[in-house]
C-alpha cells in the first residue's frame, strides 16, 4: 500500500484487509449489505449487549433454523446482529443469499461459543475509531476521493455479481467502476479474479497477476489467480 492519509473499504465484506493492516489516520469500512453494517455498529457501541445473546447457544441446526425462520426486521438491531453473525460463522461457505448449514467430518465449527467475547472484543478495538457506511459504492468513491485517499475496492467476481443479492452489483457495473476510478484524485487497489473480462473492462489501469487460495471445501483449496487493479507503480 502506498503512503495515504484515509483508507477506505468500498465494499468492506468481512473487512479482513482492515483488521490485518496497520492503523491509518481516517478509515473507513463500507458495504451496502445493512445486516453486515448493523453487526459492524453493535461490535463497536454495544458489545456488551451483543455478547449476551450468544450466552447458553449452541451450534446446532434447530438454532440455524430458528434464525432463518425468524425476520430480521422483527428483531433489535442487537438481536438481528447476533442472527446475521451465527447465520454467516455456521452457513457453508458463509453464503449470504439462501445460506445452508454447515457442518462436516473432518472441521470444528467456524464459530466458538466460548470465545465469542474475546473474538468480539479484538474486533471492537479495532473499529473503535473507523467510520461505519452503508451506501452505494459510487457515493462512497465521491464522497471520500481526496489526494491522501486509498481505497481499497473488493467488488464481486466477474461471474458472482448476484452472489450478494439480487440488485446489488451487475455486470454493468464493472464499467461504471472503471469510468469513475479513472477520474480520482486518490489512488486505489482493486482486486478480482482474474478473467478477460475484467482485463478488457480496467485496460486503463495497471494490472498484476497474482496467485491465491480458495477453500471453502478441501477439493477447491488450490491457486487460483487473481488480478490487483491500481492507479499507482
Amino acid at each position: 500500500m502506498p503512503v495515504h492519509t484515509t483508507y477506505c473499504e468500498v465494499f468492506a465484506g468481512a473487512a479482513w484487509v482492515l483488521f490485518k493492516k496497520p492503523e491509518s489516520k481516517v478509515e473507513i469500512i463500507n458495504d451496502i449489505n445493512r445486516e453486515l453494517v448493523t453487526l459492524y455498529r453493535c461490535v463497536k457501541h454495544h458489545l456488551p449487549e451483543l455478547v449476551t445473546q450468544f450466552r447458553w447457544m449452541l451450534v446446532a441446526r434447530d438454532e440455524f433454523d430458528r434464525f432463518m425462520k425468524t425476520p430480521a426486521d422483527t428483531l433489535t438491531d442487537i438481536q438481528r446482529s447476533a442472527r446475521f453473525f451465527f447465520l454467516a460463522k455456521t452457513a457453508f461457505g458463509a453464503k449470504v443469499t439462501k445460506p445452508t448449514f454447515g457442518i462436516a467430518a473432518t472441521a470444528p465449527p467456524r464459530i466458538n461459543l466460548l470465545r465469542i467475547e474475546e473474538d468480539l472484543s479484538e474486533a471492537h478495538l479495532r473499529l473503535a475509531r473507523v467510520f461505519i457506511e452503508n451506501k452505494p459504492y459510487a457515493e462512497v468513491v465521491k464522497r471520500f476521493d481526496k489526494p491522501g485517499t486509498l481505497f481499497y475496492i473488493d467488488p464481486p467476481y466477474w461471474g458472482s455479481e448476484r452472489d450478494y443479492g439480487d440488485g446489488l452489483f451487475a455486470r454493468e457495473d464493472f464499467r461504471r467502476l472503471a469510468d469513475q476510478l479513472d477520474g480520482v484524485k486518490g489512488k486505489f487497489l482493486l482486486s478480482l479474479n482474474d478473467v478477460q473480462g475484467v482485463r478488457d473492462t480496467f485496460a486503463n489501469f495497471r494490472i498484476e497477476a497474482v496467485k491465491t487460495r480458495y477453500s471453502i471445501s478441501a477439493k477447491d483449496n488450490q491457486a487460483v489467480g487473481e488480478v490487483l487493479i491500481s492507479n499507482f507503480k
